[in-house]
């Protein structure tokens, strides 16, 4: 059983520049974790260091109680995938071809596919809703497309662990929607870890199980949407003034800037 965890996480760039200080988060089965906080406040930088991708000044990230760096770059691919905030379209592949990468933790790249892997990617493609995409050049797809693209090649990857910077990024309301429920739907039903950095606070009281919320170089509230999305932490955390509300159809918190509506001062009401 795939476990992750961060022991006292120091990271700064140019050893100066202090993203986190002494951080520290035990990610649990079977829960969606969503990182909060402002531009800069270290969101993607924890994630690159939860994947291995980054090593942390001081503290250990610890998957199945070993040291990250323990493991070797094939060994941590069979048990997390990352999906970052963004990346190029170099090639001309096919959608396919895309997602089906994300088998080669598995197989290697000199092993042929099985299909068990064509199955993983199939149900991939069908997860991130591009399968009539499957046979189309990723040049030719919108922002969207491709970001779903990535998502499903993370998807095919089958890890344990989650690792999600902005999935909903680009991609329109509905299609939001359905990533981020196909996400939990699969965090729930294969006893899997996600942690998945968002910036819509309304999405992140649907769907998130925790919330870590980032600010001042540290996590400053971590728990339930009822514990983290007060308007005090908010605005710590953002720098702006809100009121809480209960949402009108489920009662999760729904968040509403104050100060006043620049429609209303143009138009003098």
């Amino acid at each position: 059983m795939t476990r992750l965890s961060a022991e006292a996480l120091t990271f700064a760039f140019d050893h100066d520049q202090v993203v986190f200080r002494e951080l520290s988060l035990k990610l649990h089965r079977g829960e969606v974790l969503v990182l909060l906080g402002a531009n800069g406040a270290g969101k993607t930088t924890l994630l690159k260091t939860l994947a291995g991708q980054l090593r942390a000044d001081a503290g250990q990230v610890l998957l199945d109680e070993v040291p990250m760096q323990h493991w070797s770059r094939r060994e941590i691919a069979q048990r997390l995938a990352l999906m970052p905030q963004s990346e190029l379209r170099e090639t001309a592949l096919s959608v396919r071809d895309v997602v089906r990468l994300g088998r080669a933790a598995h197989r290697g790249w000199w092993m042929a596919f099985t299909a068990e892997d064509e199955q993983k990617v199939d149900q991939a493609l069908q997860a991130a809703d591009i399968t009539d995409l499957a046979d189309r050049a990723v040049t030719k797809l919108s922002g969207g497309q491709w970001r779903r693209v990535v998502l499903a090649r993370a998807l095919a990857q089958d890890a344990a662990v989650l690792l999600l910077d902005e999935p909903t990024a680009g991609l329109d309301l509905k299609h939001q929607y359905e990533c981020l429920e196909q996400i939990r739907r699969l965090v729930k039903q294969n006893d899997l870890i996600a942690v998945i950095s968002l910036h819509d606070l309304g999405q992140t009281a649907m769907f998130a199980d925790r919330i870590a919320l980032m600010a001042d170089q540290q996590i400053v509230a971590i728990g339930d949407c009822q514990t983290v999305l007060t308007p005090e932490r908010i605005e710590q955390a953002y720098g702006i003034e809100v009121t809480v509300i209960p949402h009108p159809v489920h009662g999760r918190p729904l968040i509403v800037p104050l100060g006043p509506n620049p429609i209303d001062q143009e138009t003098g009401r």
